[in-house]
């Protein structure tokens, strides 16, 4: 999960660069198409019988929450500060806790509400809805967060009875089909750099893609995703040194409120889950 935050902020700063010539649902198409293109070889490892699956509909679902998430957040990387949007994206695990609750059984407590809710905080603090300087902008970064959390959920369900690499393959085989509609309107060829950010953000995104299904197989989706936070750094020294961006105050403050929720909440998961553990290793040894 951490290397999979980095690769994440590696593919948005990416997207940014690409913004210079080509219009975010153009750039959602290239990082769904070289995204594909990045996981054919799971393909040829895994051989035909890696698409066979029943639950083609979840997928079609599935994909089209994922690029609703996708042209959201591309368009809030393209117009607002890479830093600001970064940060509303951290609302991801907040929703996701909710959506964990509902459709995965997961228990919550009442001190992970409690980091939820001042979670929700935090995204108010960035948001600053009535200030003279609200852009309508952080709400389809919002969106895209809360997208997003569906989409984690949704592959945590996959991830129960789906092989990971089927995963990441047929969904960006669809985002290729999906996009497409919202790309051809705002259609121009990209030329010179362009075609290498475009690349690289798919590259980015399909193994950033892979590490963090495997993640979602492994661990519980509460707890791994709050580490998503570490895209942060990444964008805030490549948007200050690329696009003489700086991290204002606000920003700043509501950051750090969710990210020390979302802090919490990990810990709080990992806190619960250690007796059971310890509980099970010393079983096993006790039988062996």
């Amino acid at each position: 999960m951490t290397a999979s935050a980095v690769l994440f902020g590696f593919m948005t700063v990416t997207i940014r660069l690409a913004s210079q010539q080509l219009h975010a649902f153009e750039i959602a198409f290239f990082r769904s198409l070289f995204g594909f293109v990045f996981a054919l070889p799971l393909l040829l490892r895994h051989g035909p019988g890696l698409l066979r699956t029943d639950k083609w509909r979840f997928y079609v679902l599935r994909c089209c929450i994922g690029i609703v998430s996708m042209f959201a957040g591309f368009w809030a990387v393209v117009h607002l500060p890479l830093a600001q949007a970064i940060s509303l994206s951290y609302a991801t695990p907040l929703f996701v806790t909710v959506g964990a609750v509902l459709f995965l059984g997961e228990v919550v407590r009442l001190r992970r509400w409690t980091a939820v809710l001042l979670g929700f905080v935090g995204v108010v603090v960035i948001v600053r809805p009535g200030a003279a300087d609200f852009s309508a902008a952080s709400l389809i970064a919002l969106l895209a967060a809360a997208m997003s959390g569906t989409v984690a959920i949704s592959i945590k369900y996959l991830s129960r009875t789906e092989h990971p690499d089927a995963i990441v393959l047929i969904t960006t085989g669809l985002w290729v089909l999906l996009s497409l509609p919202g790309a051809v309107p705002v259609w121009q060829w990209p030329s010179g750099w362009v075609w290498l950010w475009v690349v690289l953000a798919g590259g980015f995104g399909t193994i950033a893609h892979l590490l963090w299904t495997r993640a979602l197989k492994l661990g519980e989706v509460s707890a791994l995703t709050p580490l998503s936070f570490l895209q942060l750094p990444v964008v805030i020294v490549f948007g200050y040194f690329l696009f003489a961006e700086k991290l204002d105050l606000w920003t700043g403050v509501g950051a750090a409120v969710i990210v020390g929720s979302n802090i919490y909440i990990a810990h709080r998961e990992a806190r619960l889950a250690r007796p059971v553990v310890t509980d099970t290793r010393v079983a096993s040894e006790t039988a062996g």
